[in-house]
């Protein structure tokens, strides 16, 4: 089972009181890149793998998603997700995203943010996402950039003539790093840009687009404590597809078949 690092007290309390978490998609900040990503949601299924407290999920059902899946580990995140009105085409899962099975052909769009750095066996979970995606369906992901995962001991530094710098070490050595932050004993696993991409093309995507987020000139200007993401990049997004001709969105599942067989699966 994933590391369930959110249903501790300690880093939850803190978590929530992140601009992202209070304020939700615009304050984070890699997901100007995101949007700009995204398909026309009018009529789609959206999966939001780790949605956390709901913000993507409800921007999808905004933005025009006829259904919303949203899936995480976390008790906390989803009592969280469901604080806000709710929508009958919005479903909350709970389930671990490391042994998550999905139905064949179900998703127009599958989404996830800052989650995927979290989990072990990502290759089986990447696999799972290429199946439930329609022909032609859109993966799009953000993790913790490789460049911040690397390190044995991730913080800033200064060199000898005392500009700060960030110690990059062990790039090409993958697996678990356990860091502090937020809280004690946080692991996440570090991979190459190089395995992210190539997980993606064995499991049958085509690549579309990478980014490797840093501050835009208006983001500094609004918060100039992000100007060390500029020498060494915080994110690290990818966007690919499933080879093939998507459907017309209006001939899909209803809502409530979706589920059934989501849960079935479980």
């Amino acid at each position: 089972m994933a590391q369930n690092i959110y249903d501790q007290e300690d880093f939850f309390k803190a978590y929530a009181q992140l601009p992202r978490s209070l304020h939700g998609l615009e304050k984070a900040p890699e997901f100007q890149v995101l949007r700009s990503w995204i398909p026309t949601l009018e009529g789609s299924n959206f999966l939001d793998l780790g949605c956390g407290f709901g913000w993507m999920s409800r921007w999808a059902r905004e933005n025009g998603s006829k259904v919303v899946q949203g899936i995480d580990v976390s008790e906390n995140m989803l009592s969280r997700a469901k604080e806000y009105p709710e929508d009958a085409t919005i479903n909350y899962l709970k389930a671990d995203l490391e042994t998550l099975q999905l139905p064949p052909n179900m998703f127009h769009v599958a989404y996830s943010s800052l989650a995927l750095h979290y989990i072990e066996n990502l290759p089986a979970l990447v696999a799972q996402v290429h199946k439930s995606l329609k022909p032609g369906g859109t993966f799009i992901f953000s993790v913790e950039h490789p460049i911040w995962t690397a390190p044995r001991n991730p913080d800033w530094i200064k060199d000898a003539e005392g500009h700060e710098v960030w110690p990059l070490d062990g790039y090409l050595f993958e697996g678990p790093r356990t860091t502090n932050w937020l809280a004690e004993g946080v692991v996440k696993q570090h991979r190459s840009i190089t395995t992210y991409i190539m997980m993606l093309l064995h499991a049958g995507f085509i690549l579309s687009a990478i980014d490797e987020w840093g501050p835009t000139p208006e983001q500094l200007q609004e918060y100039p404590n992000w100007a060390g993401a500029r020498a060494s990049p915080s994110f690290f997004t990818c966007k690919s597809h499933k080879a093939g001709q998507l459907e017309h969105l209006n001939q899909h599942k209803s809502v409530d078949s979706v589920y059934v067989d989501l849960l079935e699966l479980q």
